[in-house]
């Protein structure tokens, strides 16, 4: 599927890309956008910051012992929930930001990801 690419950026470019094309709706769509572009691009930047992190704390956890790594990676995910938490609260507090839209910005890896296993599926069964 993927080649010898790594998969983590090509995960990330299909984000943005995605993410472009999803503002160029917004700003066509909406009356007063600014709200909702600017929640979104707060939404996706989290999302592939807290991707990265993610790639960054895989690659630690499996040099280590396994004794280590699982509180490691307990930690590490602990972190990451605290940074949606914050994310969130933000959001709700924030006039100038529309939380929906942080919302969907906070699931844009994950849409991407399960789209790219679609496609697959799809590419597959028609071969």
């Amino acid at each position: 599927m993927f080649n010898d690419e790594n998969i983590v950026d090509t995960i990330i470019k299909r984000t943005i890309i995605l993410s472009f094309i999803i503002i160029g709706i917004i700003i066509i769509g909406i009356k007063n956008p600014e709200p909702f572009v600017l929640g979104y691009i707060f939404g996706v930047s989290v999302n592939i910051l807290t991707f990265k992190l993610m790639e960054k704390s895989i690659e630690k956890a499996v040099t280590m012992e396994p004794s280590k790594a699982y509180g490691y990676s307990v930690k590490q995910y602990m972190i990451r929930y605290l940074i949606y938490a914050i994310v969130l609260t933000v959001g709700v507090l924030a006039d100038y930001l529309s939380i929906l839209t942080i919302v969907l910005g906070l699931f844009m890896i994950k849409i991407v990801i399960l789209s790219m296993a679609v496609v697959d599926q799809l590419k597959n069964k028609f071969k």
